[in-house]
């Protein structure tokens, strides 16, 4: 097939999920009926998607947001490479000075792999020298965050991509990741996926209102207890259902209620703003699940993970999306629902599914 390149979406992942964020974008692309190409090498860490359209009409159907497997998405505009190992700046600043506008901050970025953190070093040494002659010619502007991003993702020392992003439609942190400390006091990792989705799924006007002391949620095979660490931290009643043990860090908050049961069984005698869900299972029964607790109105809210199988990621998350969706149509609810590969989740993506109404 020949193609008129006229736009590239330069779209990051966690290596090993480039096929399935491939799939996802080159699905967007031919329900718009755009052409497009996706590029990329197992276990890169990124997908360059190669699109026969203009970038404005791209972008009106290709939203970061709606992206389940990308941790960022970039409009490349400029390819470099055998960059000279004693002037790299020059040629840069050269590729940048052709680039339209003013930016409100200019990140240097990698692939999440191995070999890409061999980069850090060197990338802390260019950067401020690219930051001072960036703002010395009044192109990068300090408290402007509404103008758009300057990306230069590196492949290595002498090869990068260079490209924008709006922040509006895209990730807010560099690399796509929300970069999160181990609390002291919680009872497992876990609770770093919870955080990460708070951070990721919700809006900051949906996490003041739904992450209040006082309000009431479920947790759903919740052993030993990362997830309703989470709440109880913040002052949420949370009943933590599962068969096994709860640490004591936890109990100990007088916030939880532990109730041995099984999470695919037990219902709240009344309705709570959160019903939240990290078990095992097959992610169509979790999918089903989910959205029964939302229709039924036993729950407001519910963020809970999709566990995937290796090689039909992107068919079992569109199989999923399909259950709640069935379900949730013949409701009387309005609802939204996101789905994120987060930077903390492995063969597994989280969901966010809420009633509006």
């Amino acid at each position: 097939m020949v193609m008129d390149i006229t736009s590239r979406a330069l779209a990051y992942c966690r290596p090993g999920f480039e096929k399935d964020l491939a799939a996802e974008l080159s699905l967007r692309c031919g329900k718009a009926g755009i052409v497009s190409q996706p590029r990329f090498t197992p276990g890169g860490g990124f997908v360059l998607h190669e699109i026969d359209a203009p970038e404005d009409e791209v972008k009106r159907h290709l939203h970061f947001d709606k992206l389940v497997f990308a941790r960022q998405l970039v409009w490349a505009k400029a390819w470099l490479a055998d960059l000279p190992e004693k002037d790299r700046l020059t040629p840069i600043l050269a590729a940048i000075a052709r680039l339209p506008g003013r930016f409100g901050r200019v990140w240097a970025e990698t692939a999440d792999t191995n070999d890409a953190k061999t980069l850090s070093s060197f990338l802390k040494r260019f950067m401020p020298h690219l930051e001072r002659a960036l703002a010395e010619g009044r192109r990068l502007v300090d408290n402007k965050p509404e103008l758009p991003t300057l990306h230069l993702f590196f492949i290595d020392s002498s090869k990068l991509w260079i490209g924008t992003s709006e922040p509006a439609d895209s990730s807010p942190w560099p690399m796509g990741l929300a970069r999160l400390r181990m609390p002291r006091e919680a009872p497992s990792r876990s609770t770093l996926k919870l955080a990460d989705a708070f951070m990721s799924l919700l809006t900051e006007d949906e996490r003041k209102s739904a992450l209040r002391a006082g309000l009431r949620v479920v947790d759903l095979g919740a052993a030993p207890g990362g997830w309703t660490w989470q709440f109880a931290n913040r002052g949420l009643l949370v009943t933590a259902v599962d068969n096994g043990p709860m640490a004591d860090s936890v109990l100990q908050t007088g916030l939880v209620e532990h109730v041995r049961a099984d999470g695919f069984v037990w219902k709240p005698k009344k309705p709570v703003e959160w019903m939240v869900c990290d078990m095992v299972e097959q992610p169509s029964r979790v999918a089903q699940l989910v959205a029964d607790w939302i229709a039924a109105g036993r729950c407001r809210r519910s963020i809970f993970n999709l566990k995937l199988p290796m090689k039909k990621r992107h068919e079992e998350l569109e199989r999923a999306r399909n259950l709640i969706y069935k379900r949730m149509s013949i409701s009387d609810r309005e609802w939204v629902l996101r789905f994120k590969h987060l930077y903390h989740d492995r063969e597994e993506i989280t969901g966010y599914l809420a009633a509006v109404k």
